[in-house]
């Protein structure tokens, strides 16, 4: 495998573990958390505002650490198996931003889930390159993960690397 791959596959791999910082510390909570969507019944009695969040940080957070979880399992996955192509790159990097997208709009306008859309823009953008690894080593994409880090941090949810 070629070391700019590698480095590549290392910094979307670092870039999804930013985004996996955020967590409660508790590994069997966090597995066993499931988060669901607002009822119709709730979601009819009282209308929120658009920007009202849908879930908290915390559970944000969490949400966030289990999808990080998941494409740093199949990037690890696809990595083992050889040299990625761009097309396992563009893919991993497709699922993180439709993850982290759903989660952002969940969070109303908070700096969270501003993060997260800054986060998943991003990812959008390298997924979208003809060359996706090479397109998510820059220094934005590395900022919006440090960004989710930080506001996951001011909602008391402690770091799991």
């Amino acid at each position: 495998m070629k070391s700019s791959r590698i480095a590549s596959a290392v910094l979307i791999l670092a870039a999804a573990t930013a985004l996996a910082a955020c967590g409660d510390g508790d590994a069997a909570t966090n597995a066993g958390s499931t988060t669901t969507a607002p009822t119709s019944a709730a979601a009819t009695s009282a209308a929120p505002s658009p920007t009202a969040p849908a879930m908290s940080d915390k559970e944000i957070c969490e949400s966030a650490q289990k999808a990080s979880d998941e494409m740093k399992a199949e990037l690890l996955k696809i990595v083992s198996a050889g040299e990625p192509s761009a097309a396992d790159y563009k893919k991993i990097l497709t699922g993180l931003e439709e993850r982290v997208t759903t989660l952002a709009t969940a969070g109303g306008d908070s700096k969270l889930a501003t993060a997260l859309k800054t986060f998943g823009a991003e990812a959008a953008k390298a997924a979208a390159a003809a060359d996706p690894a090479t397109a998510a080593d820059n220094p934005a994409f590395e900022k919006a993960g440090t960004d989710i880090t930080t506001a996951c941090k001011a909602a008391g949810v402690t770091f799991v690397l």
